[in-house]
């Protein structure tokens, strides 16, 4: 008779388990996605709450909206992601279960055919008459041998037959953790799904009373253009001043940086995507560069820096070491900082306080002032960077939030 031990089931549950675990980690990934989404979230709708105050329709409430939107969205599709990787998880304990139960039932049967073949074996012929039945020593030795094995082949069927059946209670409990687990899940998508409906709601009311402002708002968009290009001016003259200073009155566009400077410009350079950011809390609300109003799709805007939409007297600090080069107040853009890092600047825009002065030794993370908030409730900065007399784009340089 043959014997067979089938490690079938069990080879397909470590090997799915092993597939499992690496989901888990994308799992683990998801969750922390959606605590920082949260995070988020709480961060725009206090900001909101700031601007809504007011009472009045405003470009930074559309901001800090726009970011909430922004969030939610990404939390949705988080949860989206987290429910397709249960489903996965289902079908893969599902196959499990299936292979499991199928090896259970082949040793079942092959368990019962070899208690069959012993009781039929000890009904025609007792062991001791098996055993001397033998016609030599060897064929004697043989049989013990082969009962010996047989006995511990069963038994070992035996102790198989249980493990597979503990390891499919186990299997079956799993499956209805990660249906509640699904359940509960399904339930946060459908509340976050009715939350994201209510914020796109608003933002369409609140594109619709802008649009009602159509000409305040736009005359808006001009002083901000005068104030974007009188910063633009100072901060272009202070740099060409300084690079003739540094090149003794040589016609240049770079600096000539003594070694000290050189080493603190190289540092800086090293820290690109690493830059603390110039607020403890907050989102940008305005990229670099040319783009399209928020409301007026027909109207471009420019900007040199990014605007960063923040809470009511945040501080703002130095993202580097440097010195401070200038300290002006500009109408439109407040008070403003420059901060030298050899060849590169940072510039700080739109503070109601200055806590610095010209030729202070700052370090990293040291207050500057703190955010000037207008009068519909908006607390934005805007923050520039510059290498020699060329703009950068200051996303490209703060570390990813």
């Amino acid at each position: 008779m043959k014997i067979k031990i089938f490690h079938i089931g069990l080879f397909v549950f470590l090997f799915t388990f092993g597939h499992l675990a690496n989901a888990q980690k994308s799992r683990e990934e998801l969750e922390k996605e959606k605590k920082e989404n949260l995070e988020k979230i709480s961060q725009a709708e206090k900001i909101l709450n700031q601007t809504t105050s007011k009472k009045r329709a405003t470009i930074g409430q559309l901001n800090a909206l726009n970011y909430k939107i922004e969030a939610q969205q990404s939390l949705t599709n988080s949860i989206s992601n987290e429910l397709n990787l249960l489903n996965q998880k289902l079908n893969e304990i599902g196959s499990i279960i299936n292979s499991m139960e199928s090896d259970l039932d082949k040793m079942k049967a092959e368990y019962a055919s070899m208690l069959y073949a012993t009781q039929k074996s000890n009904q025609s012929l007792s062991k001791l008459a098996y055993i001397f039945a033998s016609t030599s020593f060897y064929e004697m030795f043989m049989r013990l041998k082969y009962m010996e094995y047989y006995g511990k082949m069963r038994r070992q069927q035996a102790s198989q037959i249980e493990m597979i059946k503990d390891l499919l209670i186990g299997q079956k409990e799993s499956v209805e953790e990660v249906r509640l687990e699904k359940s509960t899940l399904l339930q946060e998508q459908i509340f976050r799904n009715r939350e994201l409906n209510k914020l796109k709601q608003q933002q369409s009311s609140l594109v619709a009373e802008l649009n009602k402002r159509e000409k305040q708002v736009k005359n808006e968009i001009e002083d901000r253009k005068k104030a974007v290009d009188n910063l633009e001016k100072i901060i272009a003259d202070l740099i060409k001043k300084e690079i003739e200073k540094s090149s003794k009155g040589a016609s240049s566009t770079k600096f000539a940086l003594t070694p000290e400077a050189k080493e603190l410009s190289d540092s800086f350079a090293g820290n690109r995507n690493k830059l603390f950011w110039p607020v403890n809390s907050g989102f940008i609300s305005q990229k670099f560069g040319t783009h399209p109003h928020p409301v007026y799709k027909n109207i471009q805007v420019n900007n040199d820096g990014i605007d960063i939409q923040t809470n009511e007297n945040e501080e703002i600090r130095s993202v580097f070491d440097g010195e401070v080069r200038n300290v002006a107040f500009i109408p439109g853009m407040n008070n403003v900082v420059m901060v030298q890092h050899g060849e590169y600047f940072t510039v700080y825009a739109k503070l109601k306080e200055v806590k610095v002065k010209k030729g202070d030794k700052i370090t990293a993370k040291e207050t500057l002032g703190i955010v000037y908030t207008d009068n519909d409730g908006t607390s934005e900065i805007q923050f520039q960077v510059w290498k020699n007399n060329q703009k950068l784009n200051p996303e490209q340089w703060l570390f990813k939030k």
